[in-house]
């Protein structure tokens, strides 16, 4: 049975990179091939389908969501998502397929469910996970002290339990692990220089302050049973 029987298919999906497996031909869904973590040259021109499926990684997934930021299409675009990698970070968050067809059934036909969208402070947008490393410095969840001296690791992920829209887990102390785990709306942080990770991609440089924190709109993701 096709995964589109009784159904129309529209829209279009954007196949990130050589990495992707390949993925069911249906009727109705153009496919276009981009680089890895394409920009607004090779996006923007696509950015009127709906839905728009992103097959790629993570940081595939936040590049095109980057655009439709810019571009002020979150609030009318439905985002479907197609994993390369099945460790996905995005996958596991919001319970996707890792399989490919099973996801691009899924984002096919499937219901959008909104779902908390971070930002930085730099411009970029987080759509999975976000990490430090080992690191010495002072940081915030909302009002609250996260941290006042050293950590072995910092995380940062969207909230998936619906809370007030983000998951800061700390594991403190270089010597004895004592994880803690907090949640809010922002994350700031000042630090010795560090190099931030955002769904796996390094930030250029090292850096001594930086905040994460939910954007006011959310990301359309379909993620819902059909």
């Amino acid at each position: 049975m096709s995964v589109t029987e009784g159904r129309d298919v529209r829209g279009q999906v954007l196949v990130c990179g050589a990495s992707v497996p390949a993925l069911p031909e249906l009727d109705g869904l153009a496919v276009h091939r981009v680089g890895e973590r394409p920009g607004k040259d090779e996006v923007d021109p696509l950015l009127d389908a709906d839905p728009l499926i992103v097959a790629g990684t993570d940081a595939d997934l936040a590049a095109v969501v980057l655009r439709l930021l810019r571009k002020e299409k979150l609030a009318t675009t439905r985002v479907g998502f197609v994993p390369s990698d099945p460790r996905s970070e995005v996958a596991a968050l919001w319970g996707l397929p890792t399989d490919p067809a099973r996801a691009l059934a899924l984002a096919t036909r499937g219901e959008v469910d909104p779902v908390p969208l971070l930002r930085d402070d730099n411009g970029g947008v987080l759509v999975g996970r976000g990490t430090f490393g080992a690191i010495r410095g002072v940081a915030y969840c909302d009002d609250e002290v996260a941290l006042r001296g050293t950590a072995r690791s910092i995380e940062v992920s969207p909230d998936g339990e619906g809370g007030p829209g983000m998951t800061v887990r700390i594991v403190k102390g270089l010597l004895f692990k004592r994880p803690v785990t907090l949640a809010g709306r922002a994350f700031q942080l000042g630090c010795i220089p560090a190099q931030p990770v955002s769904d796996g991609v390094p930030f250029p440089r090292a850096v001594t302050k930086w905040t994460w924190y939910r954007h006011t709109e959310d990301l359309r993701l379909i993620r819902g049973l059909a």
